[in-house]
């Protein structure tokens, strides 16, 4: 059965971004109000760390712990490490919190790259790895997914995202034929695959079929989008203007997607994710149009 969470990033929560956000007492709250049945982590900190306390935060609202952002550096073999560190720690609390249906979702240090991240959204070859890169890249990513399994018994997906070293449809492609598939699964965000990739999202999920492990749903602005990709912006510039739309109104095909998800037999969470800066809009009702928004798509 599929269930639909949503994410602190909704409410301006995001990795490398500072600025004044809500609490999360606050984030939670709206979460549960405008009705949604669970939530990602959150940058580390950002929610309690004490699996009791952070269990009773989620119990006293009804909502499920899905899965946690981790921002490793894999493209460096000396870091594969410390790497694997965070995504254990983060790991652990997730199995206490939430159980071994959550997941590590690797997000290769967004926008920390300058070169990606100024390029986000137009990335071409010539950005890419060598080959040399690529075998250190996946040598990391199976380390650390094969420590989140042993150490924490949960399983680990790669987050194809703006401003990262996975971003067009050719690094995932070559991402997953580098890495195991019994240890490394695909998060689908159905925003990042459209504008990182130029492709539909439903095309992606009848293609990498049983790789995807876990699914965000976000929607883009194609007027957004061709405008950062004519003015040069950076990553965040286009999230600033926002390029990460409320689901239905901007070009992800989201019937299309859930159709071809239901057509592989996907049983896990759908996570709404409206990446938003600190500041930026109404948290709370945009999160609550989302809402009815699926729920007038069937979920």
């Amino acid at each position: 059965m599929i269930r639909v969470a949503n994410a602190p990033c909704s409410w301006g929560v995001i990795e490398n971004v500072t600025g004044e956000t809500s609490g999360y007492r606050k984030v939670l709250d709206e979460m549960a109000e405008t009705g949604y049945a669970g939530t990602e982590l959150g940058d580390w900190g950002f929610m309690p760390t004490d699996p009791d306390a952070l269990r009773a935060e989620l119990d006293a609202r009804d909502l499920a712990l899905v899965g946690s952002f981790s921002t490793p550096w894999l493209q460096d073999a000396a870091r594969h490490e410390r790497s694997a560190d965070d995504a254990v720690r983060i790991a652990k609390l997730l199995a206490a919190v939430g159980g071994p249906g959550t997941f590590i979702v690797l997000g290769n240090d967004p926008y920390g790259d300058p070169v990606r991240g100024k390029n986000a959204g137009r990335i071409t070859a010539e950005h890419g790895m060598t080959d040399e890169g690529w075998a250190v890249f996946a040598r990391g990513a199976d380390h650390v997914a094969r420590r989140v399994r042993d150490e924490a018994g949960i399983r680990t997906v790669i987050h194809q995202h703006l401003g990262t070293l996975v971003e067009s449809g050719p690094e995932v492609r070559r991402f997953l034929d580098a890495t195991d598939p019994d240890l490394v699964g695909v998060c689908l965000d159905t925003g990042h695959w459209t504008f990182g990739t130029g492709q539909e999202p439903a095309e992606a999920v009848r293609e990498l079929g049983d790789r995807i492990w876990h699914v965000h749903f976000k929607d883009c602005d194609p007027a957004v989008v061709a405008e950062s990709r004519r003015l040069e912006w950076d990553g965040l510039t286009s999230t600033g203007h926002g390029v990460f739309c409320e689901l239905g109104k901007g070009c992800v095909d989201f019937p299309a997607v859930l159709a071809a998800l239901r057509g592989v037999g996907y049983d896990g969470w759908i996570v709404v994710e409206q990446d938003i800066l600190p500041g930026m809009g109404e948290p709370r009702e945009s999160a609550r149009r989302n809402r009815e928004y699926l729920r007038s798509i069937g979920l």
